[in-house]
Order: C-alpha cells, then structure tokens, then sequence
C-alpha cells in the first residue's frame, strides 16, 4: 500500500455541500471513494487557512490515488493536492540506492 496525504480546499459549492452534510459526511464521501480502490481513510482533519480538510489515506498504489483525484477534481466542488509519503525505512532504501546525476554546467 501507499499512504498520501490529501490537503483540499472546497470552492464555494463545496462549502455549501459541507454546511448541508457536516464534516461526518464528508468523511464517509472520502472513504466510500477510497475504499471503492481497495483502500482505507487513516485520519481526517477539518482546518482552517488554506485547506479546508486534511486527510491521510492508504491506497494499492499511486494510480489509485492519481483516480481519486481526477474524480474528485471533476466535480469542480473541491481542489486538492496529493503528496506521497514515505516511512522511515523507505528513505533508508533510497539512501542506499546509487544514483549517477550530473548537476548542470557540470
């Protein structure tokens, strides 16, 4: 599994669809679509600034996720961005991992 972190931001009619749900509503919306792709909502926050909701999901792979988005994005209700995040021994095997990179001007 992959886990991401989802920040969004809802556009004005998002905002009324969560005045009219509330914030449980918008949970279960979140982990019907994630479930449907074979994964599961770990946390969701409300916040203000920015983003309006804050959500860290575990999904099959970043294709999964790439779905999510494109569907969410479509309804025109909410902007998000997706960051994927990497455990501590994943970074271990990055750092282990030879690369050859020439920085330019080099």
């Amino acid at each position: 599994m992959s886990k991401f972190l989802i920040q969004a931001a809802y556009t004005p009619e998002g905002t009324k669809g969560l005045l009219a749900e509330g914030g449980s509503g918008r949970r279960a919306a979140a982990e019907q679509v994630v479930a449907g792709l074979g994964g599961t909502v770990e946390t969701v926050y409300f916040t203000f600034g920015d983003d309006d909701i804050l959500l860290i999901v575990d999904l099959p792979d970043p294709a999964a996720m790439a779905a999510v988005s494109l569907a969410v994005k479509a309804t025109g209700a909410v902007r998000t961005r997706a960051t994927p995040l990497l455990t501590v021994e994943e970074v271990d095997e990055a750092t282990r991992r030879q690369v050859s990179f020439r920085a330019p001007g080099a």
